[in-house]
């Protein structure tokens, strides 16, 4: 049974694949990808010291990397079990600590922080201490679903162990690293250009994407997703995006009433 269920899933997934080739480039880029393999790694130079928040196991940058470029790697996370199963030498000092309430050294040219964020219930709080691990002219790259994506709006109303029993029948190999309750206080773009100018920094480029792939699975809802998603596009324009990649130079000016971005 569960054999026919992954074919009738990956065939519709094809399908739903075709389908978005009728769609413009932009729509069909895969925002969480393209973070980890350009947008990221593009502010990677030689002897920084790169804080990876919230990577753990899987820490974006390799260890063949880290020697590369002589960085300083530093990994820290709200969990030590996952911190302890990141690959041998990858980090070079690992912090356990809730990056809610995290006093940052201000010592980082380079703070990556991906699929973090809408875990957290204070992001306020959350992106205050990102900024306070930067060191002045540092830079921060963030990546992050916003809350105003449909599967974001649906993951808030369904109860979480249903959520988390759908999630896993119909995407068995989410097991590993998926499923965490999320929150999506405050993720979207708007916000995050009103908390950055608020904690002293500058926002130098943001990409908003559009795509994911929990619709997919079934032609018809993918379809829907697709006109649904296009008419709230309309309305509210970048602030419908399904994902948002972020990076900001931090400045040390801090401003005390901060005015939101358009």
């Amino acid at each position: 049974m569960r054999k026919l269920i992954d074919i009738f899933i990956r065939a519709n997934q094809k399908l739903s694949g075709w389908i978005d080739r009728l769609l413009p480039a932009a729509m069909r880029v895969n925002g969480h990808r393209e973070f980890i393999d350009n947008f990221a790694r593009n502010f990677l130079r030689p002897g920084m010291t790169v804080y990876d928040v919230g990577g753990g196991k899987n820490p974006l940058l390799s260890l063949e990397e880290k020697r590369r470029y002589g960085l300083r790697y530093v990994g820290l996370d709200i969990d030590a079990n996952e911190l302890g199963q990141a690959p041998q030498g990858v980090y070079d000092e690992v912090i356990c600590a809730d990056i809610s309430g995290y006093p940052g050294r201000g010592d980082g040219d380079l703070v990556i922080c991906q699929a973090v964020l809408e875990h957290v219930k204070d992001v306020e709080r959350a992106f205050a201490s990102l900024a306070s691990i930067a060191k002045a002219g540092g830079i921060l790259v963030i990546f992050l679903p916003s809350r105003n994506a449909i599967f974001a709006r649906i993951n808030l109303l369904l109860p979480e162990r249903l959520k988390r029993a759908l999630l896993f029948a119909i995407f068995p190999s989410m097991v590993r690293g998926h499923g965490f309750p999320a929150f999506y206080d405050k993720c979207t773009p708007r916000e995050f250009h009103a908390m950055a100018q608020t904690n002293g920094l500058s926002v130098d480029e943001v990409r908003v994407h559009w795509t994911c792939g929990y619709f997919s699975c079934f032609v018809p809802l993918h379809v829907c997703w697709r006109l649904v998603q296009a008419i709230i596009r309309l309305m509210i324009r970048d602030q419908a995006a399904d994902t948002f990649s972020m990076a900001l130079t931090k400045s040390g000016v801090v401003s005390e009433s901060p005015v939101n971005a358009v």
